[in-house]
């Protein structure tokens, strides 16, 4: 069953459907609070805020618009606060296997100094293209930004962390 079609029943009260996207999203959804988070137990209220703010906001919610674009906006939304608090080992595992150029990179620190020379804009568009595996189009979304600028701050980002490296 698609997302769509889940809202559909939720909106017409289906309690089990609302329980389904719940369970489909919330996992993804926590991982993503716990990089903007140093703290386990407020990850965990921003994604139960997170799920909150979607069902009261259900009506808000069109079919041009995609479910998990909108959803990390809303994450997005309530984690952006805690963004200057991310510990990253999570993405820094993710950032290594999925970008060779820092496969050899073997410790953490380093990938961690890596990110933090980013500005706050590229970190988040790093961590929602390689922790999240959005899709540039998705970021764009989550990021209130162009496709262009999605794919810009990443392509920068991954520029410096490299430049970085090498030094």
């Amino acid at each position: 069953m698609t997302d769509d079609e889940l809202i559909e029943r939720i909106r017409d009260g289906d309690d089990n459907s609302a329980e389904e996207l719940i369970l489909r999203y919330y996992a993804a959804i926590l991982r993503y609070c716990r990089w903007h988070c140093a703290d386990d137990a407020r990850a965990e209220d921003l994604t139960q805020e997170t799920f909150l703010r979607v069902f009261k906001n259900l009506s808000r919610y069109g079919k041009r618009d995609r479910f998990k674009s909108w959803l990390y906006t809303i994450a997005n939304h309530l984690c952006i606060d805690e963004s200057r608090k991310t510990t990253w080992h999570a993405l820094c595992d993710e950032l290594s296997e999925e970008c060779t150029a820092f496969s050899k990179l073997e410790d953490r620190d380093e990938i961690d100094r890596l990110l933090r020379k980013l500005s706050p804009e590229q970190r988040e568009a790093v961590i929602l293209r390689f922790g999240e595996q959005l899709s540039f189009a998705e970021i764009a979304k989550v990021m209130d930004c162009t496709l262009r600028t999605a794919q810009s701050r990443v392509r920068c980002a991954l520029e410096i962390m490299r430049k970085g490296w090498k030094q």
